[in-house]
């Protein structure tokens, strides 16, 4: 939006809400924003984007800061938007933005999606076809997740909708609150959700600790340290194998997607005795 559009306005911060689409998500992605407003708190704070209506479109970060500082009055830009056209502004507005991930945008989008088929099927009725229809034809139905796609900014069009809307029906809230905080990708939800849920979790952890112990490979490989133990590949694989036999299930063994064999030891294998002395560190 042009700032022409809008007017400057003084509002007081507690005037000032979030949209309801964010409230029912429990999003704002507010952390970095605020973060950003308390660095920069002896310069001069740019306005904050509101509707006449108090919500706000852009500046979470600095309206929570003025009412963490206990703040009377702040900056705005004001315009005439509705709730259905604010919150596109708000998707649009923030899509660059680290944290506003393509679940989240379609979370908020599909807020839209009732006025949208009814608008589609009064469109339909106005046109002359399906008069005494009260839903949508399945092609209808694919035009408005196309739309919501179109909204949130998102790839895959209006599969990609579809699979959130699945991932919502099916999902373990612990898949969902890995969505949102970026730790997972909606490709990878919907393959999850083919499984019950109890089994979705068992492997989102699996999943989880193989992200975590490739990323430790990764940083390990290309800068390899100087060794203060023996790296000898089969004295390692010899001690492994005895701390199996005495305690079976102390190792586990995951097929990472790399190409070469890296074995990780814990540290719990240093501290057995005889585990320090198959790998002469005793």
């Amino acid at each position: 939006m042009n700032r022409l559009e809008g007017r400057a306005v003084v509002r007081s911060p507690q005037q000032l809400r979030l949209h309801r689409a964010q409230e029912d998500l429990g999003w704002t992605g507010v952390i970095d924003e605020l973060n950003d407003a308390r660095l920069n708190v002896q310069s001069m704070p740019e306005p904050i984007l509101i509707t006449a209506n108090g919500t706000i479109l852009a500046g979470f970060g600095r309206w929570r800061s003025a009412v963490f500082d206990g703040r009377h009055e702040i900056n705005c830009i004001e315009y005439p938007l509705g709730d259905d056209e604010a919150l596109q502004f708000i998707i649009s507005h923030h899509q660059p933005q680290r944290g506003w991930n393509a679940f989240i945008r379609i979370r908020l989008a599909l807020k839209l999606e009732l006025n949208l088929r009814q608008r589609a099927l009064d469109n339909m009725r106005a046109g002359g076809k399906y008069k005494g229809l009260a839903n949508l034809p399945e092609a209808q139905h694919i035009d408005v997740r196309q739309e919501l796609a179109n909204i949130a900014g998102v790839g895959a069009g209006a599969r990609n909708v579809g699979n959130v809307i699945r991932i919502l029906e099916v999902a373990h809230p612990r898949l969902i609150e890995a969505l949102l905080d970026s730790s997972l990708t909606i490709n990878r939800a919907i393959q999850f959700c083919e499984l019950p849920r109890a089994e979705q979790l068992e492997q989102f952890i699996r999943y989880s600790e193989e992200r975590a112990t490739n990323k430790v490979i990764r940083r390990s490989i290309p800068r390899p340290k100087e060794e203060k133990i023996s790296t000898d590949v089969f004295t390692v694989l010899e001690a492994l194998q005895h701390q199996e036999a005495r305690q079976p299930g102390s190792v586990a063994v995951r097929v990472g997607r790399h190409k070469r064999t890296v074995v990780l030891i814990g540290q719990d294998l240093f501290v057995e005795p005889h585990s320090q002395k198959e790998l002469h560190l005793t």
